[in-house]
């Protein structure tokens, strides 16, 4: 048995919480990227380390506006489809496929890639008057 300083075992439960923490992130916080007054807002599929992210992820724009997703070929097949169904894209691991889709009214539209939703692959568009 080793015998420790109450500093050591301080020091080193410190270093525990660290590491148990390290990575941990609340995606929900993610930033939302504001382009309200543009025509067109273009989103990345495919993006990330890993190519398993939307970028950007939170988008506020106006009624009215095109966005304009585009692959990258990263990640594997992805698609953006609404959970509510208001849009989908063909699955496709295609670098430079894209989709459009025009937002018309106003509200919030979360969509996700179906194969790697779990994986936290997902973004929303906040629409606004």
């Amino acid at each position: 048995m080793v015998n420790r300083t109450r500093r050591q075992v301080v020091a080193s439960a410190g270093a525990l919480s660290v590491v148990a923490l390290a990575g941990c992130s609340d995606d929900d916080d993610n930033e939302v990227v504001d382009f309200t007054g543009e025509d067109r807002v273009d989103v990345v599929v495919g993006a990330g380390p890993n190519g398993l992210e939307f970028d950007p992820e939170d988008i506020r724009i106006d009624a009215g506006t095109l966005v304009h997703w585009e692959w990258t070929g990263e990640g594997g097949q992805h698609n953006v489809v609404d959970i509510d169904g208001a849009f989908e894209s063909e699955l496709t691991a295609e670098a430079g496929h894209t989709f459009e889709h025009t937002f018309e009214d106003a509200g919030t539209y979360e969509y996700v890639c179906t194969p790697h939703q779990t994986q936290g692959m997902r973004g929303t568009v906040d629409v606004v008057e």
